[in-house]
């Protein structure tokens, strides 16, 4: 399986938080890749400016690499993708991720059912 992990479930994976269940981290470990989009990282850079997220970023980045976690870039076709999306969410982030979900194609793991209502390609963590 190949995942695509929201910035949500990313943040608890690095911060070995206890939020993330052993079963999400299970699936995790068991995964064939696992990737952490671009927009995670946009998304955490704007939620560190304004104070809602106290993380350092040069460490959140390394921590891709340090963790096997594989770089997702946002491409054209991402973005084009986007706008196909219902009008579920509104979360631009969100909704990033889940045309990257679809386009590439992903599983991505996330801890907001809201989002399950997109694709089969979404799942929500346990």
């Amino acid at each position: 399986m190949r995942l695509l992990l929201d910035t949500c479930i990313f943040l608890w994976c690095v911060k070995n938080d206890a939020k993330l269940s052993k079963a999400t981290r299970s699936k995790i470990l068991a995964a064939e890749e696992v990737y952490v989009s671009s927009a995670s990282i946009w998304e955490a850079a704007i939620k560190i400016k304004l104070k809602k997220l106290d993380v350092d970023l040069t460490e959140l980045v390394a921590s891709i690499s340090k963790s096997d976690f594989i770089q997702l870039p946002i491409t054209f076709a991402h973005a084009a993708a986007t706008h196909k999306l219902a009008d579920i969410h509104r979360d631009p982030f969100d909704r990033m991720l889940i045309a990257q979900s679809i386009s590439e194609p992903l599983i991505l793991l996330t801890a907001d059912k809201v989002l399950t209502s997109y694709s089969d390609f979404v799942h929500l963590a346990d």
